[in-house]
């Protein structure tokens, strides 16, 4: 069975970090583009960073230097580090791949995970 299912989400505090993981099942990543969104209740979608198949990395603007996306395909797993968090991060974090890594910049996945909760607050 096909599927990504992430993890690591939970409630911290202005300034804490989380390490989100994406763990794959039934493919393997190392020829898929991987990517990070988020989506807070009543808003569209947005991207926070990709991962090429070659490690060549993008990130958001929101991101200021704050997250660190990276990819284990030994492990099969893609995970973003992130550091410094606001309460503007909130969100659920889904990831999503894709084989060509501009479609995925569009939006086009192959697959993408149910997603795990952020949430930063004092």
């Amino acid at each position: 069975q096909v599927q990504l299912v992430e993890s690591g989400g939970g409630s911290v505090q202005p300034g804490g970090s989380l390490t989100l993981s994406c763990a794959a099942a039934g493919f393997t990543l190392d020829t898929y583009a991987i990517g990070w969104f988020r989506q807070a209740p009543g808003t569209e979608p947005e991207g926070v960073s990709t991962i090429s198949t070659t490690d060549r990395t993008t990130y958001a603007d929101f991101v200021e230097g704050r997250f660190t996306i990276s990819r284990d395909n030994v492990q099969n797993t893609a995970y973003l580090r992130m550091d410094s968090l606001k309460p503007d991060d909130t969100a659920t974090y889904f990831c999503a791949v894709a084989q060509d890594l501009d479609v995925l910049q569009r939006g086009g996945f192959d697959y993408w995970g149910q997603g795990t909760q952020v949430t930063v607050s004092s």
